[in-house]
Formats: structure tokens, sequence, C-alpha cells
């Protein structure tokens, strides 16, 4: 199978009642030129994406991901994607993908400027090898946003709880991190309280229960942290969303990031103070999320 794949998809309508998609799909060379140089998503980084994991050609958490993938063409005013056409593309790239860890992405952008429809494609890729970050975890820094909790209520056109094109401060971030000697980074909102990470979900245990940062419009809900929580209860353990101030990471008895790609990746300290390590339980979690799933 092609190690790289790459899928135009010509966007319908919602309420379109077909059943097969196909035609609305066209294959493209992955290496070739593909946009136009009025595209609005390289220029603007006007849209939305999502990325989903791939094992052994199975597509994971298909349904969250399309779920959040309509909630940020939403908040940022682009036609919603029509759900089975999406999953139909998903399957069509997922059948391309080789044996083993591999990559989705899929982009809804609003197109050349001032055209009349959005430009929509998808493309898969092998993915990186995380087996060794995911048996060392990282340590992270904490990170000012600067906004508070509430911002996204207040000023939605921030577009704070879309998933978008316009990842330049999350990049940022990481860079950041590394120059204070870390591997990732914690936002912290301007009032105290604790957001997520650039590219991925934190999960914190106190004790037997596992909490993550209540989603709102400032906080992505990770698709990777509810198929975390589904692993959590099955064994019987207490799980929940809350508000989270910044005061309470230093007492947590473990702390996890977790995206798509990367995993379940351990905390092993933040802003230089050692955190406890759990390793066995982040095997078993990676085992988890290593396995295909819906």
């Amino acid at each position: 199978m092609a190690q790289r794949f790459a899928l135009i998809i010509a966007p319908v309508d919602t309420a379109d009642p077909r059943d097969d998609f196909s035609e609305t799909f066209t294959v493209i060379d992955p290496d070739a030129p593909a946009l136009s140089v009025g595209e609005l998503s390289t220029q603007r980084g006007d849209g939305v994406f999502e990325t989903i994991g791939v094992i052994d050609a199975h597509p994971q958490e298909v349904v969250p991901h399309l779920e959040r993938l309509a909630n940020s063409a939403r908040l940022c005013d682009l036609p919603l994607p029509n759900h089975e056409q999406w999953r139909q593309a998903i399957a069509m790239a997922a059948a391309q993908c080789p044996p083993g860890e591999a990559t989705i992405k899929l982009i809804l952008s609003r197109g050349v400027e001032h055209g009349p429809t959005p430009t929509a494609w998808a493309t898969t890729g092998p993915a990186s090898d995380f087996s060794a970050v995911r048996a060392a975890g990282v340590r992270v820094v904490t990170l000012d946003r600067g906004y508070s909790l509430d911002v996204a209520e207040r000023a939605p056109w921030l577009l704070l709880g879309a998933k978008t094109l316009s990842y330049a401060v999350n990049m940022a971030a990481l860079r950041e991190a590394r120059r204070r000697a870390a591997d990732d980074a914690i936002f912290l909102s301007s009032d105290g309280f604790v957001l997520e990470a650039p590219t991925a979900s934190l999960i914190l245990r106190y004790g037997d229960r596992f909490v993550t940062p209540a989603p709102s419009g400032g906080i992505l809900h990770g698709t990777t942290q509810l198929s975390a929580f589904e692993f959590l209860t099955e064994r019987g353990v207490e799980t929940g969303y809350e508000r989270i101030p910044a005061s309470a990471l230093g007492e947590a008895d473990a702390a996890w990031l977790v995206s798509s790609v990367r995993l379940a990746v351990a905390v092993t300290a933040i802003d230089g103070h050692p955190l406890p390590v759990d390793a066995a339980l982040t095997a078993e979690l990676n085992g988890y999320l290593l396995s295909p799933r819906d």
C-alpha cells in the first residue's frame, strides 16, 4: 500500500440523501500541486481540521472527530460537513493506510478568495514513532494563554473552541517549552485555571479519581481523552470533568497528555518539579489506545 494518499472532497449539503458519495471524491497525487494560490487555508489559516489516528487501516474515534469537525465549522461559519460523505472519505483513505500506525488529516477550508464554495481534502501518511516518548514521558512547563476561563463566552469571535488551521500560537508554545528545557506545555488561563496542552488533552489522577479540565469554549473536547475515560470507566475507576485550579497541578498523583497520534504520555515533571509516574497504567492505557476501536 502507498505510504501517502490524498483525496479532494467536493463538500455537499448536510441534507444530501444519497448513499454513495464516491463521485464527490477525486484521488490526487499527494506530491503534486493541488491548491490555488488564492486558497484561504494557506493565506489566512481560514479553515478547520482534524487528525485521526489509524491502527492497521482502522480509523479511530471517527464519530467524535466528525462531531468536533462539525462544531469547529459551526463556530467558524463554514458550511457544516455532511457526516456520511466525510465518513465515506475517511473509510476510503483508511483503506490506503499500511499496517501499523498511520494518520488521516481532514481539512475543511473557506476555499479560494471570493469563491462560491469551500474546499476540502483528506490526506494519509505514516505516523511518527512515538514508542520512546510513550515509555519515557515528557517534562512540561505551564504557560499563560493570556485570557480568562470565560473569555470564549464573552468573545466568541476568538474561535477558542474551534480546531482551526491557525496553529502558530500552539507551535510557538512548544518552542517556548523547549527553550525552558521542557518537552511540552500546559496552558493556564489568566485567572489561574488549567486548560490543555498545545496539541493534547490533560488527564490528572488524584488518588483513584481521574479528572480532566471541563470542556468549554476555550478547551477542545479531546477524542483520545474520551477513549481514555472509557478505558478507565471499564476498570471501575471514577472519572470526571472539573474546573482545575493551577495550584492543584502539583498535587496530582500522576498526569498524562493524550492525543490522537502520540496517544498517552506520562508527565514526569511540571515546571521542574518531579511528578510520580505510573508506568504500568500508562502501558495498559496505550495498549488499549493501540487497539482498533470506534
